[in-house]
């Protein structure tokens, strides 16, 4: 006699989601509005019911297949995140004229501003980045005592000392040797350099995880050290580099708006500018808030498309 097939579960999103708004609605509201007092009984009973209400929701959230629980987690989440920023009382009619500034697209003088400022910063950082990261990084491996204490010592000051430091250091102390720099420069500068010193792990630990027979093949075939190295060991720790390397490139995306203490009109100090005018800081933070998320958003799916790509031919 066959065992009887298990009964299939029903679908259970609309309890679930409706779980989710009540749970919602719940955490977001004052316990006075509920049982009509503010009281320690009233939190009390206001978190059992919420409790059971999430749990509730999860284990029904649970009976769906993944896409569907993710979509809907990222959908509550949101309307809490609305939820919450709607709660400031802001003046949308302010943040739809100063978006297109924080933008960059509308222009108070001869040169780029706001997120535009943002990306060409991060952008050309990270390209000197990678290539002073990928040089300290063959420090590092190198039998040479004179590159690996270079490489080293440039690894262990730019890690070991914090961002704002460092952008304090070339934008007012190199003057004093007579090397006198604009903000936008300096700041690209310090954030390549601290970058750099990151990253010069990241590019270590990947050529170190291509095995060494690998290095030795090639040899045997007549390659010399450079075209083994170009040829045959960085193209197969690119696919390791990549990941970190994506993640350092959001971080920063955030992290440029130190050079704002320079007065570079970059995202946050245009925000910061904005929202001093007319005493409305919460409407800009919000709003360059978004506009990070949105552009660390953009690069994350990029990034995946990179790593898909070039995991293609180690899949099994």
């Amino acid at each position: 006699m066959q065992p009887t097939p298990p009964m299939p579960h029903k679908p259970g999103w609309p309890l679930g989601l409706f779980s989710g708004i009540c749970a919602t609605i719940l955490l977001s509201a004052r316990p006075g509005l509920w049982f009509g007092f503010d009281s320690y009984g009233a939190d009390i009973a206001l978190a059992i019911v919420g409790g059971i209400i999430l749990w509730t929701h999860f284990r029904l959230l649970h009976r769906l297949n993944f896409k569907l629980q993710t979509t809907i987690i990222w959908a509550e989440l949101l309307a809490l995140f609305a939820t919450f920023f709607l709660s400031f009382d802001l003046s949308f009619e302010f943040i739809g004229s100063r978006i297109p500034y924080l933008l960059g697209l509308q222009l108070q003088g001869d040169f780029i501003q706001g997120a535009v400022l943002t990306l060409f910063i991060s952008l050309i950082s990270i390209f000197c980045a990678t290539l002073l990261a990928l040089f300290a990084a063959l420090g590092r491996l190198s039998k040479s005592g004179v590159f690996f204490g270079l490489s080293t010592f440039y690894t262990s000051f730019f890690r070991g000392t914090p961002l704002l430091l460092q952008v304090m250091l070339i934008y007012l102390g190199l003057p004093q040797i007579g090397i006198v720099l604009s903000a936008v420069p300096a700041g690209i500068i310090a954030l390549s350099l601290c970058y750099g010193a990151y990253m010069a792990e990241i590019f270590r630990a990947g050529i170190e995880s291509v095995p060494e027979g690998q290095t030795e093949a090639a040899l045997s075939l007549g390659l010399k050290p450079w075209q083994v190295m170009r040829l045959v060991v960085l193209p197969q720790a690119l696919r390791l580099v990549i990941p970190p390397t994506g993640n350092q490139f959001i971080s920063m995306l955030k992290d440029s708006s130190l050079v704002s203490i320079m007065g570079v009109w970059e995202l946050m100090y245009l925000a910061r500018t904005h929202g001093r005018s007319e005493f409305k800081y919460m409407e800009m933070l919000i709003s360059a808030a978004i506009i990070y998320w949105a552009m660390s958003g953009i690069f994350e799916y990029i990034q995946s498309r990179i790593e898909k790509k070039l995991g293609k031919g180690v899949r099994v």
